[in-house]
């Protein structure tokens, strides 16, 4: 498990991440990887791991999804991940944390948002990972575009919104 006090100056592109003893997060322009974030979490206190895979399904209201596009405001966007990570940190007694979103496209079938957490036992880690993807979906700083055969639509990172309908040409 990381346990340095960095702060990664927030690119353009890449990976951008906030690293804290026992908590990590990060917004990336990568393929997610489940595993590099399980270790990210790993502890010989913990009993149980509990991972989340957020992936682009192919549809949203019964219309067709051909992706999504994230796009993000990266410095406050990585500051509330942490905050988050460390209010369920304390909350949960959790011995580990991570959160990775990633930026850009992401095709249909992949992963937009990976988070593990580590507890010494499940009920704990179970909560905690199901609070930690509500709370991001609320307040963390990201934007998602849908893209449909026939246009896309801007909306917040939250489920069930129906959004704007974007014409192009007139972003």
């Amino acid at each position: 498990m990381t346990t340095t006090n960095q702060v990664s100056p927030p690119p353009l592109e890449g990976e951008s991440s906030i690293s804290l003893p026992r908590i990590y997060v990060a917004l990336t322009d990568s393929p997610l990887d489940i595993l590099s974030i399980m270790d990210k979490v790993r502890s010989p206190e913990a009993g149980a791991i509990v991972t989340f895979a957020g992936t682009t399904r192919n549809n949203f209201a019964s219309k067709p999804v051909t992706s999504l596009t994230y796009t993000s405001y990266r410095p406050l966007a990585l500051q509330t991940l942490s905050s988050i990570a460390s209010a369920l940190l304390a909350k949960h007694s959790l011995k580990g944390i991570a959160i990775v979103h990633r930026l850009g496209t992401v095709p249909i079938g992949e992963e937009s948002i990976l988070i593990a957490v580590s507890s010494a036992h499940r009920k704990a880690a179970w909560l905690a990972g199901e609070e930690a993807l509500e709370e991001c979906k609320d307040k963390v700083e990201v934007w998602k575009r849908e893209e449909f055969e026939d246009g896309g639509v801007w909306r917040a990172n939250r489920d069930g919104a129906v959004g704007v309908q974007v014409e192009e040409g007139k972003q």
